[in-house]
């Protein structure tokens, strides 16, 4: 097949041979990436070589093997995506292993956007999806991003809100809900126990990246059961916790 005259050949062909490198073949010699490739033994030589001289592969003077800075090329194109396509297979891994639905949420004004869900069954009398909306205030995703903003910023966009009561256990004084941001503050965690609908508790972490910098909320939601709702902080923040660190790798 005839190559486009502006495209690198050698570059195509050392492409080719670190796709070689996988779970099953951790370890290859010449004749082995020849072989994979299709790349005559003197091509093969080179491309290793030079992936040897540049620190992405190592080399005993028989099988190469790809270095841990060989990572930075996935995950130069890992974090070019759009933070919804890195954090889905991450959820749904999450929502399986817990048995309950997981979502990631960012901030937008005195409300939360959804951006990524993974439903195990429905707990809400409305659908959630990619693209809703719900209050910041009375959610335990919001509370985390609101947790993470300078306290008069926080208490700006509460006050602004509009903080009807959606239950019987929502709360609609500017103080008591920043009392509950502090809190989240403190703790790394916000519990919403009925607040944004009857029946429905829910916990979040924030999702932070590696500066620090609080970029979304990760949480899971269930039906209220007889047991108190603090029981949700030992039986799944260690889960939220675990993943938060995972995604603050990829975000």
């Amino acid at each position: 097949m005839d190559r486009p005259t502006d495209t690198i050949a050698s570059f195509a062909k050392g492409l080719r041979v670190i796709t070689c490198f996988g779970a099953e073949t951790p370890r290859l010699s010449i004749a082995e990436v020849s072989a994979a490739t299709g790349l005559d033994r003197a091509t093969a030589r080179r491309c290793l070589l030079t992936l040897h001289a540049e620190g992405y592969a190592s080399y005993d003077g028989k099988y190469f093997a790809l270095t841990p800075q060989a990572l930075r090329l996935g995950m130069s194109a890992l974090n070019a995506l759009p933070l919804p396509q890195r954090v889905q297979p991450w959820l749904d891994q999450l929502s399986e292993r817990i048995g309950q639905s997981c979502s990631v949420a960012i901030l937008d004004g005195t409300e939360i956007v959804y951006i990524a869900r993974a439903a195990q069954r429905r707990v809400m009398s409305i659908g959630l999806m990619p693209g809703s909306r719900l209050p910041a205030h009375c959610t335990s995703m919001g509370r985390v991003l609101l947790a993470a903003l300078p306290e008069a910023e926080a208490r700006a966009r509460i006050e602004s809100a509009d903080l009807s009561p959606r239950t019987p256990a929502s709360l609609s004084s500017p103080d008591e809900i920043m009392e509950r941001i502090a809190a989240a503050r403190h703790d790394g965690f916000a519990l919403i126990d009925q607040e944004v609908e009857t029946g429905l508790r829910s916990i979040a972490v924030p999702i932070i990246d590696g500066r620090g910098q609080t970029l979304a909320a990760l949480n899971t939601g269930m039906a209220v059961t007889a047991e108190p709702a603090e029981t949700l902080v030992e039986t799944y923040l260690p889960q939220l916790l675990k993943m938060q660190q995972n995604l603050s790798r990829i975000v």
